[in-house]
């Protein structure tokens, strides 16, 4: 049995696109002690996901489920299963991603030489798809941590620079990252490793705090380089790109990260010192008065918490 296990999502065409240069990164890799799970979140069974990869990479079973089950179910189902194959290390990659060919190797180098780590995020890189042009902008390298339960993509939108690969994270984005299978398992919760409340977006910052909980370290292997056609893409810091950058995304993006940014909250509420929870309060009230003013279709997603409220794990 392989020590890695792969696993990625497909989602219709918004996928399809990618797959040619994904799947053929992954099969010039110099590291191949790997194996490869896929589940195809598509709407319809016959789609052109499943289409490529049976007649392109056979050796590969893309799974269709009967519906879109979101990222974190999704990734659950793979894990579980990677545990059950008696892998070590299990890699979360989005087809949207372009691996340099020595990705694999360096990472996984990396995090068995060191017990302490259970984590390694490579340093991903922006990949303008439409242009073929893959850049020197930096997409993150891994998931930095905020007072305020507020989670940043480290280095996003500056130009690529080791400074950033030397920062603090404390896990992977979702979009690349290589855990180890047996920290998962110690921090899972009601048998979930990411979140299944959360359908999409801010799950990888979930785990990668439960993680951060328990003391396990992760890092940035900035030798490993991967290219990232983001989907909700942000453009810096600052007040204005924040602006820039929230218009840009889609209407259900923003109610997607909004929803699972007020879960993270009711979560770790307690784990809160006084300053984070008076930085949580401030934000809320900003976000509130946001929502009113810009932005009211986010309203919808406080009636939704408020129904599930009773399901969502507080950590103890």
């Amino acid at each position: 049995m392989s020590k890695l296990i792969i696993g990625f999502i497909t989602y219709g065409e918004s996928t399809a696109k990618y797959l040619p240069y994904f799947l053929d990164s992954l099969k010039k890799q110099t590291f191949q002690d790997f194996e490869t799970l896929a589940i195809d979140n598509s709407e319809e069974k016959e789609n052109v996901n499943t289409k490529f990869v049976q007649e392109n990479h056979n050796d590969i079973n893309l799974n269709w489920l009967g519906e879109n089950i979101g990222f974190a179910q999704a990734y659950n189902k793979m894990i579980k299963k990677a545990i059950d194959l008696g892998a070590e290390y299990f890699m979360v990659v989005n087809p949207d991603v372009a691996l340099e060919r020595d990705v694999l190797e360096k990472m996984i180098k990396v995090l068995s030489s060191d017990d302490k780590l259970t984590s390694v995020s490579p340093k991903i890189l922006k990949w303008e798809f439409n242009n073929n042009r893959k850049t020197n902008i930096i997409d993150s390298c891994g998931i930095g941590m905020e007072s305020g339960l507020r989670f940043v993509d480290v280095g996003q939108g500056e130009q690529d620079n080791e400074k950033f690969c030397n920062k603090k994270i404390i896990g992977p984005t979702g979009a690349c990252g290589m855990y180890r299978l047996s920290a998962l398992q110690k921090v899972k919760q009601d048998d979930q490793y990411f979140d299944e409340l959360m359908f999409m977006y801010k799950e990888d910052a979930d785990l990668a705090y439960r993680l951060f909980l328990k003391e396990f370290k992760s890092k940035c292997v900035c030798e490993a380089k991967v290219y990232h056609d983001r989907t909700a893409e942000s453009s810096g810091q600052g007040k204005l790109k924040v602006i820039k950058d929230r218009k840009s995304k889609s209407e259900k993006v923003r109610a997607w990260s909004f929803l699972n940014q007020q879960i993270i909250f009711v979560k770790y509420w307690k784990q809160q010192n006084f300053y984070s929870k008076i930085k949580i309060i401030l934000f809320e009230i900003q976000a509130l008065i946001f929502s009113l003013l810009f932005e009211r279709f986010l309203l919808k997603e406080i009636t939704k918490l408020w129904k599930i409220r009773k399901k969502i794990k507080k950590y103890k």
